[in-house]
């Protein structure tokens, strides 16, 4: 009986596990809100992801360069079979098609859409391209406040997301009550 249970990787074919993926979404050029919308929009069209939860919308505070507008940030969770490195290049796709400048020499400058990976199930990845879990997302309240509504038990390697949260001063990270946006 235990024979029938039993799975052989080699007759899997093409099946891939399913990976909780993270992401943090912001804009500050623009119409924000209706960007915000339909990366949304565009993240729930890709094959083999599918959304799970969308935060609520919070204004922040810039960080790095502060000499800009504030940002409006959400985090979305999905489940996908896709690699990370397929992810990252369908975000920045998505980036693309509603303007967004990469400035070498204003990297944390204004922006129109910003897509970053936070993680992807346990996968780690670190290349020119792609680091998994995302370097410095225990470091960002407009990451973690964002997550932590949508998640209550979300963890990073530097702990969770819960613990964090309170330890961060996030007097800049703001939820707008009577904006959100809607899951497809």
């Amino acid at each position: 009986m235990s024979e029938i249970f039993s799975l052989d990787v080699d007759t899997l074919g093409d099946l891939r596990p399913i990976n909780q993926a993270v992401f943090s979404l912001g804009s500050n050029q623009g119409e924000s809100i209706e960007i915000l919308q339909a990366a949304v929009d565009r993240l729930a069209e890709t094959p083999n992801l599918v959304l799970v939860d969308v935060s609520s919308v919070y204004r922040t505070s810039p960080v790095d360069n502060i000499d800009q507008p504030d940002f409006f940030n959400i985090v979305l969770i999905a489940d996908s079979t896709l690699e990370p490195l397929t992810l990252l290049q369908r975000c920045q796709a998505i980036e693309n098609a509603y303007g967004r400048v990469r400035d070498p020499g204003n990297p944390h400058g204004p922006r129109t859409l910003d897509i970053d990976l936070i993680q992807v199930g346990s996968r780690t990845a670190e290349s020119e391209e792609l680091t998994l879990p995302h370097p410095r997302a225990h470091e960002r309240a407009f990451v973690l406040v964002p997550w932590l509504e949508i998640d209550r038990h979300a963890v990073v390697p530097q702990g969770t997301v819960d613990d964090l949260v309170a330890t961060m001063d996030t007097s800049g990270v703001v939820k707008i009550p009577d904006v959100s946006i809607i899951k497809p």
